[in-house]
């Protein structure tokens, strides 16, 4: 089932909340991600909602994640001069949220960075995370709620 609502747009980040009178505003799917589904039921608050958007919104555009289709730029340039030129590096924005994302999963710490990775970056959701990491059911929404926490503090929400 489709659980639609209406969000603000904060320059190109989307709000928790509907938009303001006379502001733009955005129809999103409420259970599109594990950490959304865990907001429409109140499982999770505000704040720590914010932060695990703000970590997501760092992985996209680090693009950390896999790629599921071809990559059409050229690959290395082979020895001879018939080779493809070689392939070029990140830009500044890329890099400065690759930056941004490693030092937030630090600030996480290792015994919570696994499951923020899995729920809210590769949007698994807690039982199938719970499962992986060889917890015990329903182990998860607790630990995540920590993470999301030490990563709120980390990014200074209020």
């Amino acid at each position: 089932m489709r659980e639609m609502a209406e969000r603000g747009l904060e320059g190109e980040r989307v709000a928790s909340t509907p938009p303001a009178r006379g502001r733009r505003g955005v129809t999103v799917n409420l259970a599109e991600s594990p950490l959304s589904w865990l907001r429409a039921r109140g499982l999770v608050s505000p704040r720590q909602f914010d932060a695990g958007e703000q970590l997501r919104e760092d992985y996209e555009r680090a693009s950390l994640g896999p790629r599921v289709t071809m990559r059409w730029d050229a690959g290395p340039r082979g020895s001879g001069s018939r080779g493809a030129p070689s392939a070029g590096t990140p830009g500044g924005p890329q890099l400065s949220a690759k930056r941004r994302f490693d030092a937030a999963i630090a600030a996480a710490g290792p015994g919570l960075a696994d499951v923020l990775w899995r729920v809210v970056c590769a949007g698994e959701g807690l039982p199938a995370a719970e499962k992986a990491l060889g917890w015990p059911a329903r182990a998860g929404r607790l630990v995540l709620t920590l993470a999301l926490d030490r990563l709120a503090e980390h990014y200074r929400l209020p």
